[in-house]
């Protein structure tokens, strides 16, 4: 077994549950998308990064380059909730802190292209992580120069 090539589950039930780990459209993310959408917000989801081959966001908002991720609390190393399993620790260890460091690479590499990353964790109260995204995307929205022009004058 080498670092990247997991080891064997540690019993059936293991592997069943491994097995049903949804890349996309977890709980957490319909909940946030659903929240954000109901705010009045538009995105798009799932979206492959053009700078970054086989990486994708949960969440984009083109205009105003805001890319959110919901981050699990197990596979994303939450210092509250995050628990490595008994069985294969040193393995399991090893795998999320490699999670964390792909994710800081991703977060550097969005900001080098001029994006701004908020990362949501998946125990986040769903309604404040959406007004958290909310007023970044507001921020960060450009203005249109029909916009510039309607704009009363100061």
């Amino acid at each position: 077994m080498t670092a990247s090539t997991p080891p064997k589950a540690s019993s059936p039930e293991v592997s069943k549950r491994m097995k049903r780990v949804r890349r996309r459209d977890t709980g957490p993310e319909l909940r946030l998308r659903s929240e954000l959408h109901r705010q009045g917000l538009r995105f798009r989801v799932d979206v492959p990064v053009p700078f970054l081959p086989r990486h994708r966001a949960d969440v984009v908002f083109g205009p105003a380059k805001v890319a959110v991720f919901v981050d699990g609390c197990f596979w994303h190393g939450c210092p509250i909730h995050g628990e490595v399993p008994r069985s294969n620790s040193a393995w399991w260890k090893a795998k999320i802190e490699r999670v964390r460091q792909r994710d800081a690479r991703t977060d550097d590499a969005f900001r080098a292209q001029g994006w701004l990353v908020v990362r949501v964790w998946e125990h986040e109260d769903v309604s404040a992580a959406a007004d958290r995204v909310q007023r970044t995307v507001e921020a960060r929205q450009p203005v249109s120069p029909v916009s510039k022009r309607l704009a009363p004058a100061r």
